[in-house]
């Protein structure tokens, strides 16, 4: 089924679900699409084409990279194993608490356009403007930049001294932009493919460094917790004593948001899921779970398999960052006598940065096409073709991948990174949005009789848990480059660490001042347009499914569904 369009007159913002495939004669439609079938919103609307498990598996894989991979090192050498250990598992459980917010809007009303849709209905117009924009332009620098990590992964065998990385960059930039372009279901496919490569790359690493610690590697050193007691579990940083310890705990805290940004995404492809009202919930349901496995074991692991002042460790550290070599995993295995994983792993990791720049580059077009939706971009933006793909959407993101040129010139390098630093804060600054969005959800579903009962998804802690999370999530977007005030002002690093702040601010400011809007009412918050549509296509699921019940007929899926599903 599909997405968001334009609509009656009461849906002025274009915030309507609906089902498009290019046809408007209702006799040409399958029973779905006579559901929600519409002829003014022709070529605008998405397609519902995700299923259940490409839509878990993409939210899952959406969290896992690099930052897993590569990004856990850095932070054990700077904090050691107990504070990296206590910070990916609070972080882990801050990410539930988004997750869980943004589920039960998400399962109220299944949305295309990503998180701005609420921000807009629920809080502010202002709010969904800027929410939009800076997500967009998030995912329109960060595409780029994992394109250039690609080329740079592919220097591990291939120096640039035999083929420009640009060659590579261009090569992976049109199987993106073609991946794309094929329709959702195909992007769908694929995606859950490659997130399933990534899930399996995991497993293979937890399940070594479990061997490894107790003692199932070449040297048959049976590790276990040695390196909690010596070196210790906690490392000082920037300066010595409970201070230094202090520091070096927050500063793992602010890498493992960092780690865990891009789970969110789940919420750009609500507005083309399959039977959003199940599929929603499980998926942040298992996020929980995957949470917990991913993370939290492998960085418990890791801290059992290698100090954190271990001198692989330490070279790793001062690698390129896109390259097997920086890995903290890679360190480990060399220290137990195994020499013959890096090339292997490397290629984990190409995969994992090509799903990387792939996913980016949906969730861009998707952002700006909701944001056009809206009237806040060109028209032109909300046009969609027979497949359901929002090509111009898709073109004007795909043109700004052409950033990623700039890293063939090594002094273009530099300002790259600050801009990559730039926009960063922009992934914390959506958890905010998406937090303060489910508060004024609440306040409105309490002011106008909502029965907490008769949703889809319920958030397990309430509204108490999103102010939890919004606490710890504004702090840490204030303090998350707190080492540029020690050791002398490093202001570059500040202005482009923070920066973004302002530049979200500035939009939501500036789109009050233009357009004269105010915020948004519990009483008077749009809590029902669409809703009878997606209503209606829930049913039309539970029909489906109840005449495949009643037909007896068995899809197989009972050992994945009871099994295996929680993790792929």
């Amino acid at each position: 089924m599909a997405v968001l369009g334009r609509h009656d007159e009461e849906s002025k913002g274009g915030d309507i679900i609906v089902d498009r495939k290019g046809s408007t004669s209702p006799g040409g439609m399958t029973p779905e699409e006579q559901i929600l079938s519409d002829p003014e919103d022709v070529g605008h609307s998405l397609h519902r084409g995700l299923r259940s498990r490409q839509v878990t598996m993409i939210a899952i894989g959406g969290a896992i990279g690099t930052g897993l991979i590569i990004g856990t090192g850095s932070a054990l050498a700077k904090a050691g194993p107990g504070s990296l250990m206590i910070a990916y598992t609070f972080v882990g459980f801050i990410v539930f608490l988004v997750m869980a917010a943004l589920g039960e809007m998400a399962a109220w009303l299944p949305a295309a356009g990503g998180f701005s849709v609420y921000a807009t209905r629920f809080v502010d117009p202002a709010l969904g403007f800027s929410l939009g924009y800076t997500y967009w332009f998030k995912y329109i620098i960060t595409t780029p930049n994992q394109l250039t990590a690609a080329a740079l992964v592919i220097q591990f065998w291939l120096p640039a001294t035999k083929v420009n990385p640009g060659v590579f960059i261009a090569i992976f930039l049109v199987v993106i932009v073609a991946i794309n372009y094929f329709g959702i279901k195909f992007f769908g496919e694929f995606e859950f493919w490659l997130s399933s490569i990534k899930v399996l790359v995991i497993c293979g690493l937890i399940l070594l460094s479990l061997i490894l610690a107790l003692g199932g590697g070449p040297d048959h050193d049976r590790k276990g917790f040695r390196y909690w007691k010596k070196p210790g579990a906690f490392a000082p940083y920037l300066t010595t004593g409970s201070l230094g310890q202090f520091l070096g705990f927050w500063s793992t805290m602010v890498n493992a948001v960092f780690a865990y940004l891009g789970t969110e995404l789940v919420g750009v492809t609500v507005g083309e899921a399959e039977n959003p009202r199940k599929t929603i919930p499980r998926a942040i349901k298992l996020t929980f779970y995957r949470i917990l496995f991913f993370y939290c074991f492998s960085v418990l692991l890791l801290g059992m398999i290698i100090a954190y002042d271990d001198n692989e460790l330490v070279k790793a550290t001062k690698q390129s960052y896109n390259s097997a070599a920086a890995s903290p995993f890679v360190a480990a295995i060399r220290v137990s006598g195994i020499n013959v994983l890096p090339g292997f792993l490397n290629a984990c990791i190409l995969i994992f940065v090509f799903s990387a720049s792939n996913s980016d580059l949906y969730i861009a077009s998707r952002t700006i096409h909701g944001l056009a939706l809206k009237g806040h971009a060109p028209a032109i933006l909300a046009k969609t073709d027979a497949r359901g793909v929002p090509y111009y959407s898709l073109g004007l993101s795909a043109l700004f991948c052409c950033l990623a040129f700039m890293n063939v010139s090594s002094d273009s390098k530099t300002v790259f990174g600050y801009f990559v630093n730039l926009v960063t804060i922009f992934g914390l600054l959506t958890w905010i949005s998406i937090l303060v969005s489910h508060v004024y959800f609440v306040r409105a579903r309490n002011a106008q009789g909502v029965d907490p009962k008769t949703l889809a998804y319920r958030a397990p802690f309430g509204v108490a848990g999103t102010y939890f999370a919004l606490f710890f999530c504004i702090l840490i977007a204030l303090t998350k480059n707190f080492d540029v005030f020690v050791g002398g002002f490093k202001f570059k690093t500040f202005i482009t660490g923070y920066l973004g702040i302002p530049l979200y601010l500035i939009m939501i400011f500036g789109y009050k001042f233009v357009k004269k809007t105010e915020g948004v009412k519990p009483e008077e918050a749009d809590l029902w347009s669409g809703k009878d549509a997606i209503d209606r296509d829930e049913e039309m699921w539970k029909i489906r499914d109840a005449e495949k019940k009643a037909s007896g007929v068995k899809d197989g899926g009972w050992f994945y569904r009871t099994f295996v599903s929680w993790l792929f």
